[in-house]
């Protein structure tokens, strides 16, 4: 009982670390993360009134990846992110978006101010018990909640020995983060879940400094991250798919979308 207490409190803890682990890195974020198909984005929202713009909120925003994804939608755009580095290079790149700081588990905003609310690579660090009645709250009667992932696509062979190449002593098996399970929640429709094909353009470089922005990689030491980032960029130029020159890293965008049950 003991040690499954502690390998409890340890997974806990390193879970919060991870989620910490982004804003020292805000720059680089905001430079190397991919951004989100407007395909995925638009099928997220496809339930919101279009007329006139939404308004959108943007929830763990980060740097503001997927804002531009909703800004190219036709959203009307509101920011919420706790980390302070985050939010500033989000503000710096996105000067017409208002931005707050704020969590899932309290959200800065007033009841019923928003006609949708979605998450992009920040769901799985949510508080659920705790956010789903917040979004409950600030959502309109019938708005959507909407969480979007990118994912490497593991069915291309020398993607999935990447993910073995990069992992590190904070690795955890990746739908250990993006549960295939789908959420369920009360105040909630039963969800729904679609994956839509993208990439993002790379070179053996770029890419390895893409997963140095990886929470996996952020939170272990000096020596492991610089090992670890070592080791990536010699796979990259070893495979002839990437060795030299751009490539495109294949993605798949998870979609999960459901809308607050009218009381």
């Amino acid at each position: 009982m003991g040690n499954t207490t502690d390998r409890d409190a340890s997974k806990r803890a390193l879970h919060a670390r991870r989620a910490a682990s982004f804003g020292a890195k805000a720059t680089d974020y905001a430079e190397h993360r991919p951004d989100y198909p407007l395909a995925a984005v638009r099928w997220a929202l496809e339930a919101v009134p279009t007329v006139p713009a939404p308004v959108v909120l943007d929830l763990g925003a980060g740097t503001g990846k997927l804002t531009e994804g909703l800004l190219a939608a036709g959203a009307t755009v509101i920011a919420v992110e706790p980390d302070d580095g985050m939010r500033i290079e989000l503000m710096r790149r996105l000067p017409g978006v208002r931005a707050y700081e704020g969590t899932a588990e309290e959200i800065p905003l007033a009841d019923g101010s928003v006609a949708a609310i979605v998450a992009g690579q920040a769901f799985h660090w949510f508080d659920q018990e705790r956010a789903f009645p917040e979004f409950a709250r600030v959502l309109q009667k019938g708005g959507t909640f909407a969480a979007l992932w990118n994912t490497d696509d593991t069915r291309v062979d020398w993607v999935a020995e990447l993910g073995r190449v990069a992992r590190t002593d904070a690795s955890v098996p990746p739908l250990e983060l993006v549960s295939r399970k789908l959420p369920e929640h009360p105040l909630f429709e039963d969800f729904e879940a679609a994956e839509f094909p993208h990439a993002q353009r790379r070179t053996a470089e770029s890419l390895t400094a893409t997963i140095g922005t990886h929470s996996h990689t952020l939170v272990v030491s000096p020596q492991q991250r610089a090992e670890v980032l070592r080791r990536i960029t010699e796979y990259l130029r070893g495979r002839p798919e990437t060795a030299e020159g751009e490539f495109d890293l294949p993605l798949v965008t998870l979609v999960l979308r459901t809308t607050l049950r009218r009381r």
